[in-house]
């Protein structure tokens, strides 16, 4: 990190602070087709620059997978001094309840050939254990020929629609002459692909709920000076808001690794979702910003995640997720406790919720050490007037798990069967699964 000194000679005075690093160069931008892409200020190439030396560009990635990549003129250094550790804060423009999740990965120059051709680890966010997030998410996007909604499939079987809205006229489909870099007919983005809760309860204003932490376009700005960044593992909006980082959260699989610094970053479009007349869920970013050490600036550093409950729960059981995160790395192994505020629901030792009754209801994980640390989560619960007996729902087990050359299934007969791995790779996938 660049240092400045200034010496003031009248009145003895001296001062020393470091020079804010922002991005300086943008080195790739492949945007998926969006409401912004081909039209200014946000989705065109020009864009791409509007984002160096400053916080207060215009860049969309447009749907699922669509990426930047940008260095900062010299590397961001994995500095134990930072603010609550964090070494660097990107910024969008997420409104309330309209965040639009953007992952983040990092390289480290190791070759010294200044080029971004080595390996790239992601930096794991709150929402990277919890199932229903997975890598090697693949999306076909098909270019419709016209401005019309944009036909898209998945590698897991799921297709549907980048849809058109009035307040945004122009095709969606990447121009061939702004971006010759993608192909005019179809292409194919993939990357590491979170769940996100979107509530579509009223279709007057569906929400993007805010993730705890780790990605972009996810916090709300707060005030200059943008150097300073909030403390990422509480709610609040302390300091410059945005989204701070730290190196220190990359993966490489499941394994977090040790970066001393970093020299580029990529920062890709998370989720495939839509959010009604707001259109598409898309990254947006407006620039970045190295942290200056401040080892007087601390706070909390524990944080609990509960995986979001659905707005309306009209099942009797659900499978809770929470994961405990230090610093921001996750601990696989700390006991977590559960209680709800309602004597009609329960949840037993494998984390499973089951509820009697319909109601409005709270659930709340902690620390089983230390119950200062926890989180809640909320759902109303409506159950229909008619409910299948115990044994009439399908009680399924699989075994050995972890597995190795074969598993076993017991409960699921004449269904379609996908397995998946702990990345979120399908392994198999059975039309007419026959039970055993």
């Amino acid at each position: 990190m660049k240092k400045a000194y200034f010496f003031i000679i009248l009145g003895f005075a001296f001062n020393c602070f470091a020079q804010a690093q922002y991005i300086s160069e943008v080195l790739e931008y492949k945007p998926a087709p969006g409401q912004h892409i081909n039209a200014a200020p946000w989705g065109w190439p020009g864009s791409a620059y509007s984002v160096i030396g400053t916080v207060n560009g215009s860049l969309s990635l447009g749907a699922f997978g669509g990426y930047v990549v940008f260095s900062f003129e010299e590397a961001v250094e994995n500095h134990p001094d930072n603010p609550f550790g964090v070494d660097f804060s990107i910024f969008g423009n997420p409104i309330q309840d309209a965040a639009e999740p953007g992952i983040v990965s990092v390289m480290k120059d190791e070759n010294g050939n200044g080029l971004a051709d080595d390996t790239w680890y992601m930096l794991a966010g709150s929402d990277h254990w919890f199932s229903g997030s997975f890598n090697h998410y693949e999306v076909t996007y098909s270019n419709p020929g016209s401005a019309t909604d944009v036909p898209w499939s998945d590698n897991v079987g799921n297709s549907g629609f980048i849809y058109a809205n009035s307040a945004h006229e122009q095709p969606y489909y990447p121009d061939v002459d702004s971006f010759p870099a993608i192909h005019p007919d179809q292409y194919l983005l993939s990357g590491f692909c979170i769940s996100g809760a979107i509530d579509s309860s009223s279709l007057a204003y569906v929400k993007s709920c805010q993730r705890a932490f780790g990605y972009a376009d996810n916090r709300l700005r707060g005030a200059a000076p943008y150097t300073v960044p909030d403390n990422p593992y509480t709610p609040e909006k302390e300091n410059s808001g945005g989204d701070a980082f730290d190196i220190s959260w990359a993966v490489s699989g499941e394994n977090y690794i040790s970066l001393d610094e970093i020299h580029f970053i990529r920062v890709q479009t998370g989720m495939m979702g839509d959010a009604g007349w707001l259109g598409e869920i898309s990254t947006e970013i407006t620039g970045a910003v190295d942290v200056a050490p401040d080892p007087g600036l601390t706070g909390t550093l524990d944080i609990i995640v509960i995986k979001d409950l659905p707005p309306i729960l009209d099942t009797t059981h659900l499978q809770l997720e929470a994961f405990f995160f230090h610093a921001g790395r996750m601990l696989p192994n700390v006991e977590i406790n559960w209680e709800t505020n309602a004597a009609w629901a329960s949840i037993d030792e494998d984390d499973l919720l089951s509820v009697t009754n319909s109601g409005e209801l709270l659930v709340k994980a902690y620390l089983a050490t230390d119950s200062s640390v926890n989180a809640t989560a909320s759902c109303k619960v409506e159950l229909p007037a008619f409910l299948p007996e115990e044994n009439d729902m399908l009680q399924i087990s699989v075994f050995p798990n972890p597995a190795g050359n074969y598993v076993s299934f017991n409960g699921a007969d004449r269904v379609k069967l996908e397995l998946f791995d702990i990345s979120g790779n399908k392994i198999m996938e059975i039309d007419t699964y026959t039970e055993n």
